[in-house]
């Protein structure tokens, strides 16, 4: 395991344990499961350490997905922080926009975790 998911792992577990059920790593992805049943999947290349994933599924709660990812996909030029970008709600092209995150994993992860524990208080 990538020493990096060590230090996510803590600050999912301990600086957002008010909406983090239980941490676990799943193949080579870390998954941060939320108390309300959905999941965030981490996912670092290991032959790229620049590229990464975070991948909040909804799908089976509300139809939706976020993801925030680096994958160069030529289809994902247009946003003006390519190869960076964020999908918010959906695959679909309307729904793809740039992303702000952190190049940073740890500060990125806590970027994350703030706005969905907002995003899950809405939604309570």
């Amino acid at each position: 395991m990538l020493p990096i998911y060590e230090k996510i792992r803590r600050i999912a577990e301990i600086e957002f344990s008010d909406i983090v059920e239980d941490t676990v790593f799943v193949q080579d992805t870390f998954r941060v499961l939320f108390s309300d049943r959905s999941y965030l999947d981490i996912w670092f290349s290991w032959k790229r350490r620049e590229r990464y994933s975070y991948h909040w599924e909804r799908r089976h709660i509300d139809g939706k997905i976020y993801r925030h990812d680096n994958i160069p996909h030529g289809k994902w030029k247009h946003v003006t922080t390519f190869p960076k970008h964020f999908h918010n709600g959906s695959e679909s092209p309307e729904d793809v926009k740039v992303s702000k995150i952190s190049e940073d994993a740890e500060e990125a992860l806590r970027e994350i975790l703030v706005w969905a524990r907002g995003m899950l208080k809405q939604s309570a």
